[in-house]
């Protein structure tokens, strides 16, 4: 009887767990239902590498473009999307980034050897092998974060594709190209290494090598005549090993070496100002490598000297302007007036003198800014096909990926950009975007249906109690007319930016991301405020807390917030 019971049992267990895993399964059906084959039907299509097509369609199948054209037929088993009054466009990149990268963990607290940093003062080089402020052995394809939450926020602006590279030093490491979208890290990597990025900001201070810009470029200049020698003397030694003296290894040379042997790979060097640029010119004929200049933005008044040495060029786009907390009275150079206004003229200029470009977001950390400041560029001189064209197919062909990504042609990857209008005017919204044909639909933010009363504007004294104890942090805000929050959190924690946010009535609500236990992560504010004071609460890596917010000063910066 006992036997039977347990027989009962077991087989009741048994059905239990069939019917849980058919139910699983089902759920799981359900949410990955959406089908690979899609058909973009009666839309303008502007493939980039081709005229705009009118009345056109798109056909996508397991994330690959099958057909671009007018007249095709469209399979029955596809997802129709009627395209009347919407334009597509090629998926969007961003040049020059770190989105979508692990964030650089801290120097432990005590340590003697510091987190690399440009800015940051090692301790005295004492050699080739304790090389200051260089890594170039990190590839960004092994340091994906999926957690990184720019990955959905430059994804909705349109940006479906990132050359992205950890930062930090003046060998920093290899940049990879990703598509922003996939379940794991090694999803969003589409090719790697592309690039090896060079800082020439002095990583010492005065006690230390290099502590300057002379030091630094002396430097750089050394590492490749180091790596020039090892890759000799390696090849050599592995012709006729016997009787030669074995060469010395060295992470920085080896790392180096292999990279530049990537067909592809190219050198990115720094360069905004008139000087800095003729310098790297110079430098990059010296050291004879696949050079991409980034920064370029006094590109103006050097356009045909670019051109003559036939070096492609990476535009920042964020544009100079005054520093928000500058010294009212300070009077500016008519340089520096200068460079303000016409800065955005740059690409222009590399248009019209026949130079290779491509755009990259530099210190712009809200993407919906970065089709904004293209926008500067166009009203400055630039064609809207070449801007576009910087945004699309010019960064494919730089790094390589032109096979795959940059147009809307058949047999590339299906990156796509489905838009109500015109990239480039600011009334345009983002309707649709793909991802190795993976389809995301971007929801405007929540705006708030009643008008602020009062201004949030200005800089806040925030006091709460995280789960590690009493905390302070300043919160630098900006509002616009309409409610519009941006600025600045910054706690012994770190600085993180608003992406999102906004002011209904006495209550306001924003998101910022910052590096929390070296990760980037979210953390969202809610509340209320009146007058200079305010209250709410706070949620990041699953807590939430209450804070409370006093202004020091009564006077609060004008609504719209000056730039």
């Amino acid at each position: 009887m006992n036997l039977l019971r347990v027989r009962e049992r077991f087989a009741f267990v048994v059905l239990v767990a069939m019917v849980a895993t058919f139910l699983v399964a089902s759920r799981v059906c359900a949410q990955a239902g959406e089908p690979r084959d899609f058909a973009i039907r009666g839309a303008k299509v502007v493939p980039v590498s081709a005229p705009p097509i009118e009345n056109a369609t798109v056909l996508i199948s397991r994330g690959i473009i099958t057909a671009v054209g007018t007249n095709i037929s469209i399979p029955p088993d596809a997802w129709v999307i009627e395209g009347k009054g919407l334009i597509v466009y090629p998926g969007l990149f961003d040049s020059f980034t770190d989105v979508a990268l692990t964030a650089a963990p801290a120097a432990p607290a005590g340590s003697a050897t510091p987190a690399i940093d440009a800015n940051a003062h090692p301790s005295i080089s004492r050699g080739p092998e304790d090389r200051p402020a260089t890594t170039p052995w990190r590839n960004a394809a092994d340091e994906v974060n999926l957690a990184d939450p720019r990955i959905e926020s430059w994804r909705g602006a349109g940006f479906t594709t990132t050359i992205s590279s950890p930062k930090s030093g003046m060998f920093p490491g290899q940049a990879a190209v990703l598509d922003l979208a996939g379940d794991r890290p090694g999803d969003l990597v589409v090719r790697a290494p592309v690039a090896i990025p060079v800082s020439l900001t002095p990583a010492g201070g005065f006690r230390s090598f290099p502590g300057s810009q002379m030091g630094a470029i002396a430097y750089v200049r050394q590492v490749w005549l180091d790596t020039n020698w090892s890759t000799q003397a390696a090849g050599n030694y592995e012709k006729n090993p016997r009787g030669t003296e074995r060469p010395k290894y060295d992470r920085t040379e080896s790392a180096l070496a292999s990279a530049l042997q990537k067909n592809n790979t190219v050198v990115l060097l720094p360069g905004n100002s008139t000087l800095q640029i003729r310098r790297v010119l110079q430098l990059a004929g010296e050291w004879k490598l696949n050079s991409v200049l980034y920064g370029a933005q006094m590109s103006y008044e050097v356009a045909p000297e670019i051109a003559a040495k036939k070096i492609p060029v990476l535009v920042d786009l964020k544009w100079p302007e005054p520093e928000k907390d500058a010294d009212p009275d300070a009077t500016p150079s008519l340089r520096v007036l200068r460079f303000r206004d016409r800065a955005p003229s740059s690409p222009a200029a590399l248009q019209k003198a026949g130079v290779k470009f491509a755009f990259y977001s530099g210190a712009i950390t809200t993407p919906k800014d970065l089709l904004p400041a293209v926008k500067k560029a166009i009203d400055a001189g630039l064609a809207p096909d070449a801007a576009l064209r910087a945004l699309t197919l010019s960064p494919a062909e730089m790094f390589g990926v032109s096979d795959i990504l940059g147009s809307i042609d058949k047999g590339k990857i299906a990156n796509l950009v489905v838009t109500d209008g015109d990239l480039f005017d600011k009334k345009t919204k983002i309707k649709l975007v793909f991802v190795d044909g993976r389809r995301f639909e971007v929801r405007e933010p929540l705006r708030p249906t009643e008008p602020p009363k009062g201004d949030l504007s200005g800089k806040w004294k925030l006091s709460f109690t995280s789960p590690e104890g009493a905390e302070e942090a300043t919160a630098d805000l900006v509002m616009a007319s309409d409610g519009t929050l941006t600025g600045t959190v910054t706690s012994p924690r770190g600085t993180g930016n608003i992406f999102t946010g906004y002011v209904s009535e006495s209550k306001f609500d924003f998101t910022i991301s910052l590096s929390l236990e070296g990760n980037l992560t979210e953390a969202h504010f809610t509340g209320t405020f009146e007058g200079s004071t305010m209250k709410g609460s706070i949620s990041a890596m699953g807590y939430t807390f209450d804070f409370t917010g006093t202004k020091p000063t009564a006077a609060a910066a004008p609504t719209g917030g000056a730039l």
